[in-house]
């Protein structure tokens, strides 16, 4: 008898399950040219107008965390996908579920916090939907957004333009959402300023896109740095080797993952992505990104090489190296 199948928390969290779930159940019965590239948002041709298009939804737990809320994230979040298609991020939609007896002062709290994001990434929320659900249904609140952007002509970012000898660039210090997600929700109390990176790379992106030779850029939520990784290596069949030296973690973040036994390459991020371009076009992408607040630790991190194929090598400190692995699921459920 075939053994009954169920869904796992894992298979939300970005790695292997829930890239089995999507290869194998939805793009079977969904996929189609826009998506099956599983691009962060589907690129859309209306006569000369490309636009990019996404969704994505928001269950975070705790829905307050040390600099930033569900609400700044829900904005944030979806407009930095719109942006790593290279996309300027103009409208939003926001549908919020929300659970029966949350207080009503919170929910402005968002309602602001949401408000001030857009203002911040300049962009409008222009249509929504409310719905409530009885207590114990629903934790708190969930929230769903859903962003429309314009793709300028000249602008063509995909995975599938890489090629060797391409560059990897970081725009700064990895793990931090994550972190602090996980010390707000099990009230640890650590030494250092540990705070979330929310926030809206669309004008950076807006900048760094005047250079030529841009090839791919992704954001570094689920799954964090490693697991994106693995998921560009695994589509294009090359091999990408990234330097442990080059990988900025402030200390106090590393002390906590130490703590909790986790590894900053697969922890959550939401102001953090990776730039893939020609090493022609590298030392004026970094100028520009270390001229912005959110670029100022911006690395070269590593190369697209041809082998092993398919695989993420990472190069430590110590002069030796590992396979970076896809990792099962999220090492952190429900922090985005």
């Amino acid at each position: 008898m075939k053994e009954e199948k169920f869904v796992l928390l894992a298979h939300g969290g970005g790695g292997k399950l829930t890239r089995e779930l999507i290869e194998g159940l939805f793009l079977p019965y969904f996929g189609n040219p826009f998506l099956s590239p599983l691009e962060d948002s589907a690129v859309l041709n209306f006569d000369n107008l490309k636009i990019a298009f996404t969704t994505d939804s928001y269950t975070v737990d705790p829905i307050f965390f040390p600099g930033g809320d569900i609400g700044s994230l829900s904005v944030f979040g979806t407009v930095n996908d719109l942006s790593m298609m290279g996309a300027t991020p103009l409208f939003l939609s926001a549908s919020l579920i929300i659970e029966e007896g949350f207080p009503m002062k919170q929910l402005e709290r968002i309602t602001h916090s949401m408000a001030e994001a857009c203002k911040i990434a300049g962009v409008e929320i222009v249509a929504g939907d409310t719905k409530v659900v009885g207590k114990g249904m629903a934790d708190k609140m969930f929230i769903t957004t859903t962003g429309v952007g314009v793709i300028p002509p000249n602008v063509s970012l995909s995975v599938f333009n890489i090629r060797e000898g391409d560059l990897l660039i970081l725009n700064g210090p990895i793990a931090e959402h994550g972190i602090a997600i996980m010390i707000q929700r099990e009230g640890i109390s650590l030494s250092g300023d540990i705070k979330s990176d929310t926030f809206p790379l669309n004008h950076m992106v807006k900048d760094i896109l005047k250079v030529e030779g841009i090839k791919a850029m992704r954001d570094l939520t689920r799954g964090g740095l490693g697991g994106i990784l693995c998921e560009i290596a695994e589509a294009t069949g090359l091999s990408i080797h990234i330097e442990e030296e080059s990988i900025s973690i402030k200390q106090e973040v590393l002390s906590a993952c130490e703590i909790l036994g986790l590894d900053p390459l697969y922890v959550a991020n939401e102001g953090k992505f990776i730039s893939i371009v020609s090493p022609q076009s590298a030392e004026e992408v970094l100028r520009i990104m270390r001229g912005r607040e959110e670029g100022k630790f911006a690395q070269i991190i590593g190369r697209i090489e041809k082998t092993p194929p398919g695989k993420v090598v990472l190069h430590t400190t110590i002069g030796g190296s590992r396979i970076v692995e896809m990792p099962i699921g999220e090492e952190l459920p429900r922090i985005c």
